[in-house]
Formats: structure tokens, C-alpha cells, sequence
């Protein structure tokens, strides 16, 4: 009985030991948009998939996401344990909120997901067709207004090259922010704005109940999920792809930033992550290590320069 005893003891601790640190993830929005759809699922995967014993989801709204990124690198400096989603919307919101906090400012692990940014408007729109919007906008700017994420965000971006390759002043643009995707969706669906901008994702499940209709996607190739054409097909010179990543706290030791990306990494490839993936229409654009801080700057000068372009940084 004593050795049965001390087999199931040695058990226990070797299954808890298998567990890297429990975790918690800072969605630096309200509940219902990408990050937090990201975080959550980051969540459940990582429980399901054994990689951690405990993931918990915190909400931080705000400035797109510089309010959590700004309480996170105060608050987790030196945590291994603590974590944050952001991604593209992250980068135009520090640049057009000329926030005192980056992303040099924490710890950054990978990119996981890219996701094509949709134009969908309530079914009861007489907006038909991508055509129909852009001659509205054409006709009054200002009149058309936008429900879309954080200003200077992907959405943002989106909204003012399509202006500007449908030759209308960007600076014109009347864009609604909201800090969550749920708050845009009910200003969608209640008419209280002309159109709304966000990952397809958010408006497939509208879409596919028949209480929305998608006019046309950002990427330069038609996405899953989704009939709705490209703007480049529909005369639009414009594609743009949404990413999502995550980070880590600043003031790691070489040891835990390894340890955070082998546990991201365990992430990034299993087949629990995989089949979130496609329910999501995610695309799996998995980037990490030296890679993605390469390719994370060239994304901070891209936007920094397309930003300039449309008007909205001077």
C-alpha cells in the first residue's frame, strides 16, 4: 500500500510538473472582438491540449489597446506568467494615440493568425453591392459613416485606402470607433451606422443568419467562408490582411522568454489550434523567434508609412 501510495504521489508531481506556468492573458479590448476571440481561444486550447493546467482571460479596453499595453508593461515586468494579444490594430492605435508605450516595450513571441478584414452592412441596407458604398461615398463623404475597431487600426486603415483608391479624400472619412466587437455589431445591425468594418470572422455568424450582408473582403484573394469579392476584383486597388500575436512581459530572462515560445510553439501546432483555426476561418500565419521581430519592425515602418498616407499621422 505505501509504494502504491508513493507511485500515485510521484504521479501527481510529474503531471504538475509536465505543466509549464499557469498563465494569464491581458485581451487589451472589451469581450467580443478579435483579441479577445484570440485570447480565449489561446485559452481553451492550451487547458485542452495540456500545455497549462490554468489560463485565465483579462479584459482591458481602451485607445486600441495602448491602455492594456501600458498596464501590462508597468505591471508584468519580470512575470513569465503573464501575457498579452495584439497585433496590427496595436501598431496604427500606438502610432496615431502617440503612445508613450510600445511594443519594444514587452516581450514579443509570435505572430499566430492573419484574418481578412470584411465590409458588411445590415440585411435591410439598400447598400447592395461595394459599388453602391463607394458611389455614396463618392457623393458625401461624410454621410456614410463606419463602425469599425480603434481609430488608426486595421479597420481605419482599411476604410481610407479604399477611399483613397476609390479617389476620395481619406481625411473625409466619417469612422465611428468602437472598443469591442459587439458594440459595433449591435451599431450595425441597429442602423445606426451606413457600414461596418472588422474581421470577417465577426460577421459570418450575421452573415450566414441572413441579418447581414458582406460586400466585399480586404485580401487580394477571396476568403473561406465567404462568397463576398475581393476589392481588388471589384476595381479597388487595396489589400490588407489582419494579424494577431502575442507577447510577453518585458524584463524576462533568456531562460523564461525560451520557455513562454516552446509553450507557444506546443500552441501554434496542435490539433486542438488547428481546428480552431478553421472553425474561426484563421489563417495560420505562425511566425516566431528572431523571424517575427524582423518581420514585426518592417510591419511598424509599413504602417507608420501608410498612416502618413492616408492623413491620419502626421
Amino acid at each position: 500500500m505505501k509504494h502504491a501510495l508513493l507511485g500515485a504521489a510521484f504521479a501527481v508531481a510529474a503531471a504538475t510538473a509536465s505543466f509549464a506556468e499557469d498563465y494569464m492573458i491581458m485581451a487589451p479590448a472589451a469581450p467580443g472582438g478579435g483579441w479577445d476571440s484570440t485570447a480565449r481561444t489561446i485559452q481553451e486550447v492550451m487547458v485542452a491540449e495540456g500545455i497549462s493546467g490554468n489560463v485565465q482571460v483579462q479584459n482591458v479596453p481602451g485607445a486600441g489597446g495602448t491602455v492594456g499595453l501600458a498596464q501590462f508593461a508597468a505591471s508584468a515586468s519580470g512575470d513569465p506568467k503573464q501575457l498579452i494579444v495584439g497585433g496590427y490594430v496595436m501598431v496604427g492605435a500606438i502610432l496615431t494615440n502617440a503612445s508613450p508605450v510600445s511594443l519594444a516595450d514587452v516581450t514579443p513571441i509570435a505572430r499566430l493568425t492573419g484574418e481578412a478584414v470584411g465590409i458588411a452592412v445590415s440585411a435591410n441596407s439598400d447598400i447592395q453591392t461595394i459599388q453602391d458604398l463607394v458611389e455614396k461615398m463618392k457623393a458625401d463623404p461624410g454621410s456614410v459613416s463606419w463602425a469599425g475597431g480603434s481609430a488608426g487600426g486595421v479597420d481605419h486603415i482599411t476604410v481610407g485606402l479604399l477611399a483613397k483608391a476609390a479617389g476620395v479624400d481619406p481625411t473625409k472619412i466619417n469612422y465611428v470607433a468602437f472598443s469591442g466587437g459587439g458594440e459595433a455589431l449591435a451599431a450595425i445591425l441597429g442602423n445606426q451606422v451606413t457600414v461596418g468594418i472588422s474581421g470577417v470572422g465577426e460577421f459570418l455568424p450575421q452573415v450566414e443568419a441572413g441579418t447581414m450582408r458582406m460586400l466585399a473582403v480586404s485580401t487580394d484573394t477571396r476568403w473561406p467562408g465567404t462568397d463576398a469579392p475581393t476589392l481588388m476584383e471589384s476595381g479597388y486597388d487595396v489589400n490588407v490582411q489582419n494579424w494577431r500575436m502575442i507577447a510577453a512581459a518585458p524584463g524576462l530572462t533568456d531562460e523564461q522568454k525560451a520557455a513562454v515560445t516552446a509553450d507557444i510553439d506546443k500552441l501554434a501546432k496542435s490539433a486542438g489550434w488547428k481546428a480552431q483555426l478553421e472553425a474561426k476561418n484563421w489563417a495560420d500565419t505562425y511566425l516566431s523567434g528572431a523571424e517575427f521581430e524582423a518581420q514585426l519592425a518592417k510591419e511598424v515602418e509599413a504602417t507608420t508609412a501608410i498612416l502618413k498616407d492616408i492623413g491620419l499621422v502626421k
